[in-house]
């Protein structure tokens, strides 16, 4: 059975500070999303030993570890994508399709990001603050989850854009001062690679 591996980085660990510090970015991925990594394999070869043996039960009982880890390893690697240097043009949002429907959806990039902030801030525990996709009404929806949840299994929506609203995210910088964080991260935000998962999701691509 093919086991997953914990992603590179494609940047290094100090590359984002300082609005993520190297200390923060070694922690979460060396230790947080390692663990993941660990947990999901560990319950997939669980789950494959027990459907070896037509065990159901167990295999009943193994879904959330392998939904809470999977979530957890998808979620973290869409996430370093999601970030980027501002050396390599974090937090700047070119013109194009993307910039254009926020504008006409949320009046300015403004006003979404404090939009975006409010929701993902209010998130009780553990969670992760999006922008989605909705294939159905071909809008931009900014959405949450709890704990390890993916966006399209929840919402069923194409993620766009991840923050990561767990403590550990923040908390050696910012402590127990979300918004903060929130107000911060903005500025290495890899809009490059928003916009490109935008464009292979666009309306006029998705047939009706």
């Amino acid at each position: 059975m093919k086991k997953f591996t914990l992603p590179k980085l494609p940047y290094d660990y100090a590359a984002l500070e300082p609005v993520i510090s190297a200390e923060t970015m070694h922690l979460h991925h060396e230790k947080h999303h390692n663990a993941y990594t660990n947990n999901l394999n560990a319950a997939l070869e669980k789950y494959a030993a027990a459907e070896a043996n037509e065990d159901f039960e167990s295999m009943i009982g193994l879904q959330q570890a392998i939904r809470f880890n999977g979530g957890g390893y998808l979620n973290h690697a869409f996430f370093w994508e999601t970030l980027a240097p501002k050396a390599e043009g974090g937090g700047e949002l070119a013109g194009g399709e993307l910039a254009n429907q926020i504008k006409e959806q949320f009046g300015s990039l403004e006003s979404f990001i404090e939009k975006f902030n409010a929701k993902a801030a209010a998130i009780q525990g553990s969670g992760w603050g999006w922008l989605g996709f909705c294939p159905e009404n071909k809008i931009l929806m900014i959405m949450t989850t709890l704990n390890q949840d993916t966006l399209k299994v929840t919402h069923g929506m194409i993620p766009l854009l991840i923050i990561d609203v767990w403590e550990h995210a923040y908390y050696l910088q910012y402590k127990n001062a979300r918004p903060d964080y929130l107000k911060m991260i903005w500025q290495v935000v890899n809009w490059a690679k928003v916009s490109e998962r935008y464009h292979a999701c666009a309306p006029s691509k998705i047939m009706t």
